[in-house]
């Protein structure tokens, strides 16, 4: 024999222990015995007979129920069994209450005690009316949004998404009364977080668990924080493997975007919002883990939300507009369509774990041959980076060339070239790109690892190689072709009217034919 949900032994009788009749009647009732020590065993009472008188009176005066009372003999030893039955409306005991968990008594508070009080009034977290919010109070686009998702969808009749807002709310059964319901205010307003804590999303890239790289916070009305938080998952956190059909290239993901859009919903329509816990989704290298600050259904497991059930929303109201919009199917079928759609694509199913919240970690099928897209972005747009500042640098210099030497390239403006060195060494304008370290950031927005930085444009800073005979003659060189250049530049200008017309003229000529002394500086 052992106690359970339903059984509790003690082995005598003190008033406390209306607390335990009170947390059997709040749960799914069960037997108080009294005259057995821990392990079960008789070891009876002395005063059965006044207490089979007492405690009938006792437990009606101070907790407002009937229970049975009976006396049972065991072993020459007098017992007292009090049979206590589940209430339907919530019980307490000196104003708290009281719950049978296991085979332990929890005193509720907090968030628990709200949810318990909703349950046994025959309510729903989300269905609570909210003093001092109006139509004001929400978001005309978001609730545009909404219409043209349900039309799409067909869930909703033209004529009633043709009515006003505050019919159309009213139809969603989002108000009571003169009052808009706690769902309405996560669907479609302007602010959920005045009156919600937490209502929001959360995404980090982590390295290991202790070091995050970046991380984003995604607020906003229900809607737009599951488009935005795919959003950025898919351009931001996670990496497409490269891989080529026929002439084709196709990019694919490590968490197929079905399964993981699947499990971003459920966590937002299903959450427990009383938390004040928000979202949270960690990506890492090889696997992205989200939680849910949720709860099962009583007398659930884990390994039922595996298998068929019927749907049971957390938050009713909620997954009634997600349905209409075509967000949620309501069929219960979730976690079934998820594992499925990953064995499609060939992703390993998620795992399913329970810690204060469901955790749903999708693990990354082995890396793809060949490339990111990232890394592909990363090596073209270097690739580009360097093409452009080489020509950039190329064209500057034949341009400073051109404006001493003539318009016709000549030997001498490619072997000044040679002699100076290439212009995006001598110039140094072409950044290296930096190593992943120099990506780590602190604040949401960032961005992600892999991204390529751009080149410097010309008349960037200079690469340090002062003191060197190489660096002196180019700067020897650079510095006589800006003097000739600025030369020109006047002498054209002036000359066009003046007195220098003609010398500049027989010097243009004289150079052009002239061979080039290439030892020392021009």
């Amino acid at each position: 024999m052992r106690e359970s949900q339903h059984t509790e032994w003690k082995r005598s009788w003190r008033d406390e222990y209306l607390k335990w009749i009170c947390a059997f009647a709040n749960a799914d009732g069960g037997v108080l015995v009294l005259g057995r020590d821990d392990g079960g065993a008789a070891v009876g009472l002395a005063n059965a007979p006044r207490l089979l008188e007492e405690l009938p009176n006792k437990v009606r005066d101070l907790l407002g129920i009937v229970v049975d009372v009976n006396l049972v003999t065991q072993d020459e030893h007098d017992l007292i069994e009090v049979h206590v039955q589940p209430s339907p409306y919530p019980i307490s005991y000196k104003g708290g209450y009281h719950y049978r968990s296991g085979s332990t008594k929890q005193k509720l508070k907090g968030a628990a005690l709200d949810q318990f009080l909703l349950r046994k009034q025959g309510r729903h977290w989300d269905g609570v009316p909210v003093p001092g919010f109006s139509l004001d109070d929400l978001s005309p686009d978001a609730i545009e949004r909404f219409r043209q998702a349900a039309a799409h969808s067909g869930r909703l009749s033209r004529e009633l998404l043709s009515e006003p807002d505050a019919a159309l709310i009213d139809k969603l059964r989002l108000t009571e009364g003169d009052y808009l319901r706690r769902a309405a205010l996560l669907l479609f307003g302007r602010d959920p977080e005045r009156l919600i804590t937490g209502s929001y999303v959360k995404i980090g890239f982590f390295r290991t668990d202790s070091d995050l790289l970046y991380h984003d916070e995604i607020h906003g009305d229900l809607f737009s924080q599951v488009e935005r938080t795919l959003d950025l998952l898919f351009t931001k956190y996670l990496r497409a493997g490269l891989s080529y059909e026929g002439l084709q290239r196709v990019e694919r993901f490590p968490v197929p975007a079905p399964a993981l859009r699947e499990a971003v919903i459920n966590a937002v329509a299903h959450k427990d919002y009383a938390t004040a816990i928000p979202i949270q989704i960690s990506v890492y290298a090889d696997r992205l883990m989200l939680w849910n600050p949720g709860r099962l259904p009583k007398g659930w497991t884990l390994k039922r939300l595996t298998e068929k059930h019927a749907s049971h929303p957390f938050n009713p109201d909620v997954a009634n507009a997600f349905f209409r919009a075509a967000y949620l199917e309501s069929w219960g079928r979730g976690i079934e369509l998820i594992t499925a759609t990953c064995r499609q694509h060939g992703s390993p199913p998620p795992e399913l774990r329970w810690d204060n919240g469901l955790w749903v970690t999708f693990p990354f099928a082995p890396p793809h041959q060949g490339r990111t897209t990232q890394d592909t972005g990363e090596k073209s747009s270097e690739k580009s980076s360097e093409k452009s500042s080489e020509k950039s640098s190329e064209k500057s210099s034949e341009k400073s060339s051109g404006e001493k030497f003539g318009e016709n390239p000549t030997p001498h403006r490619r072997e000044h070239h040679d002699l100076g060195g290439s212009p995006r060494r001598a110039y140094g304008h072409h950044r290296p790109r930096r190593g992943e370290t120099d990506r780590e950031a602190e604040g949401g927005g960032t961005a992600a690892p892999g991204r390529a930085e751009q080149g410097w444009a010309l008349g960037g800073p200079v690469m340090s190689t002062i003191g060197t005979p190489e660096r002196t003659t180019q700067n020897r060189i650079i510095d006589a072709l800006h003097r000739r250049a600025a030369e020109d530049l006047a002498l054209r200008r002036s000359g066009a009217a003046g007195p220098h017309r003609e010398v500049w003229d027989r010097r243009r000529h004289r150079e052009q034919r002239a061979q080039p002394d290439h030892q020392g500086a021009p």
